[in-house]
């Protein structure tokens, strides 16, 4: 395994970074996604490490409108701007005045003249970050929107996985579950081919969607077949907020996809490694045994890796983003 090296904070070259907002992966470009993976090294070995982080963000105002529930996301971008030093504020759509029927238009831009510093944003609507980028005149970071993207989520995925081997170009890439309800799968297969990463789907014909976001990314029903020389193995539940009516039962998604100690070595690999965005259904993706006590199982360290990404989004937003003109 090749460890990557931790260089000095005041060493990065930021210039690559030419984004004002962080709403999707195709608007980043490979250079970008390579600094904010590298910045976020750096944040990550400083957390690792207790080093202290100076107070970049003292002052600033972060806003957060999750219109969704979220246990990972919402904490992970807390943390990750506290430990910066910014203040966050949760505004809470249940007790705002789109109850009193105020339009999200008018919500949106008399929070805006508030002047916050940047706004993170979860919202079931498709493009509701793009949106809102376009009211409002600080950065907007995109923490999922229907089943289009949940772009952080797909950067701290892949910099596990880079962290882990050191690379992403040529690795295979195997995305069991619910393809055609998943941002995060949506996000991941547009950020790891993009990075040269060689990518494939496992899923019933009922969650393929007939249109995928990134090319040349091959399809498999089986699951031992889709498995086989795969390094690195991701796990999506079942969307069913996103579904009409349940189009797979549990008991059956676990006979034919679930994944365990057992199936993992179909992939024929010692180190392949397993991930999962979370929640993760236990003995409906994952058996309890996988999750409990297999170290191939770095769930773990995505969460971690995932205060690290929003720390360097937060900072390369709000300190190097390009200006709204």
């Amino acid at each position: 395994m090749k460890q990557i090296n931790v260089t000095n904070l005041q060493d990065l070259d930021l210039t690559p970074w030419n984004n004002q907002h962080l709403i999707g992966i195709d608007d980043l470009s490979v250079e970008e996604i390579t600094l904010l993976h590298d910045l976020a090294l750096n944040y990550h070995h400083k957390l690792q490490s207790k080093t202290d982080i100076t107070d970049i963000l003292s002052g600033k105002i972060i806003l957060t409108l999750f219109f969704e529930n979220s246990t990972r996301t919402r904490t992970s971008f807390d943390m990750a701007a506290k430990r910066l030093g910014a203040e966050v504020i949760h505004w809470d759509a249940s007790t705002s005045s789109l109850k009193k029927g105020e339009s999200f238009r008018d919500t949106i831009t008399t929070l805006n003249a508030m002047a916050p510093d940047a706004i993170i944003i979860r919202h079931s609507e498709f493009g509701a970050p793009s949106f809102v980028a376009g009211l409002v005149d600080c950065p907007v970071l995109n923490a999922g929107d229907s089943w289009n993207e949940h772009p952080t989520q797909a950067l701290l995925d892949s910099l596990t996985i880079r962290n882990h081997f050191g690379h992403l170009d040529g690795l295979n890439i195997a995305i069991i579950g619910d393809i055609a309800h998943s941002r995060v799968a949506a996000s991941n297969m547009r950020l790891l081919t993009k990075m040269g990463a060689m990518v494939r789907i496992i899923a019933p014909d009922i969650l393929i969607p007939e249109k995928l976001p990134a090319p040349n990314i091959a399809k498999f029903t089986n699951l031992k077949d889709g498995l086989d020389n795969a390094d690195v193995i991701i796990t999506i539940r079942p969307q069913k907020e996103r579904m009409e009516s349940a189009l797979i039962q549990d008991e059956q998604y676990f006979d034919q996809y679930g994944l365990t100690k057992q199936r993992v070595s179909w992939t024929n690999k010692e180190n392949t490694i397993v991930l999962d965005p979370g929640p993760f259904l236990r003995n409906v993706q994952i058996s309890d045994d996988l999750a409990d006590s297999d170290p191939r199982f770095l769930y773990h360290d995505q969460i971690l890796f995932g205060v690290a990404v929003r720390m360097a989004a937060l900072d390369l937003l709000i300190h190097h983003g390009k200006k709204k003109t």
